[in-house]
């Protein structure tokens, strides 16, 4: 099993959904680096469960718990290795699920690729919790990346066939993400954001479920930041953004609309303002041959609807190999995209902090 990522920085993830706990370890961070504890803290409960009516009732804190490489307030140079001990688990509501295939999820394909031994509860090493230790790590590389002055932000730009605004890519302002990132339901529009809670809460009652598109962006990334063929910007965050379980589908700029319009349309104008290159628009997402252009990096994530529902499915049975059917019952998210914010936002700043 490949829980290992990053070539300057390496990330390596463990742990299990229903295990003792989950966590990463993060090898490559220099000495003395000040840790605000208080802001990864802030970072992991914008991804905890069980804040609302929005996400799934399972009530875990996501505390963190460094047990190397940080002491005194700083980073020591060593490994830093963060644990986050589940208390919350409820695993005899997988108990018969162990032989239901689950539609949407890893179960058959685990199965085979492991010989059964993997961990099924609550989806073992392939759940969504396992993106609480990133989150951690994101939270570490955000606070690097903020003293080189570059942020990070999102917004959830659909939930089904509603849509938000979109970032502009060329005049968009560090304040709209502080706005945003002060909002329960982090939407620029707030009408089109209320929709979007009704779209989720209407798939709720009848025990289904919606996904949805995040935008994020990247602001003050300076140009030339990125190394062609296959580690360019796209290539390298793309990979950590697939990593995540429910992502589907990822975009750069115009993204597949770029398909739609002539050459003389998708190229960006660069142009001379006061003694800095800019571009008159940003259809390639600030990234020109792989490479960082000095715009502000916007791409999206396509999340897919949560796969576990109550709605009874067909599926089959591992234990006979007969055709059954499934209600997955106990604690889930009817809409995981809003959990999903942070998630995403950590990816981009391991992905850059690993360039830088």
């Amino acid at each position: 099993m490949s829980g290992q990522w990053g070539k300057k920085i390496k990330y390596s993830i463990f742990g299990e959904s229903h295990g003792r706990g989950i966590g990463i370890t993060i090898d490559g961070l220099p000495a003395g680096i000040a840790l605000d504890m208080n802001f990864i803290a802030s970072e992991m409960q914008r991804r905890a469960p069980g804040r609302d009516e929005f996400s799934t009732k399972r009530s875990e804190g996501d505390k963190v718990e460094i047990l190397s490489g940080y002491f005194n307030g700083y980073t020591t140079g060593t490994p830093l290795c963060g644990v986050i001990f589940n208390e919350n688990q409820n695993s005899r509501d997988y108990d018969k699920l162990k032989d239901l295939v689950r539609p949407g999820h890893a179960d058959f394909t685990g199965k085979v690729k492991y010989s059964g031994f993997n961990d099924y509860r609550g989806g073992g090493h392939f759940s969504g919790r396992i993106t609480a230790p990133l989150v951690f790590a994101g939270a570490v590389a955000k606070q690097i990346l903020k003293g080189k002055g570059i942020k990070i932000g999102s917004h959830i730009l659909s939930i089904g066939n509603v849509s938000d605004s979109y970032f502009s890519g060329v005049n968009l302002k560090n304040q709209l993400l502080i706005d945003i990132l002060k909002k329960n339901f982090p939407v620029i529009n707030d009408v089109k954001g209320e929709k979007m809670k009704n779209i989720i809460l209407k798939a709720k009652e009848e025990s289904d479920s919606v996904g949805g598109i995040i935008e994020a962006v990247i602001l003050d990334l300076p140009c030339g930041l990125g190394e062609p063929f296959f580690d360019s910007i796209e290539s390298n965050l793309a990979q950590l953004l697939f990593s995540v379980p429910a992502v589907k589908g990822v975009e750069f700029g115009e993204g597949f609309e770029i398909t739609k319009v002539r050459g003389s349309n998708a190229n960006d104008i660069p142009y001379m303002n006061n003694g800095k290159v800019c571009m008159k628009t940003n259809n390639n997402g600030g990234i020109n041959g792989g490479i960082s252009n000095g715009m502000p990096i916007v791409f999206r994530v396509a999340i897919k609807p949560t796969p576990s529902i109550a709605k009874l499915q067909n599926t089959i049975d591992m234990g006979t190999y007969e055709n059954s059917e499934v209600s997955v019952t106990g604690r889930h998210d009817p809409c995981i995209v809003l959990r999903a914010l942070p998630v995403i936002e950590s990816c981009a700043a391991m992905s850059i902090l690993d360039f830088i």
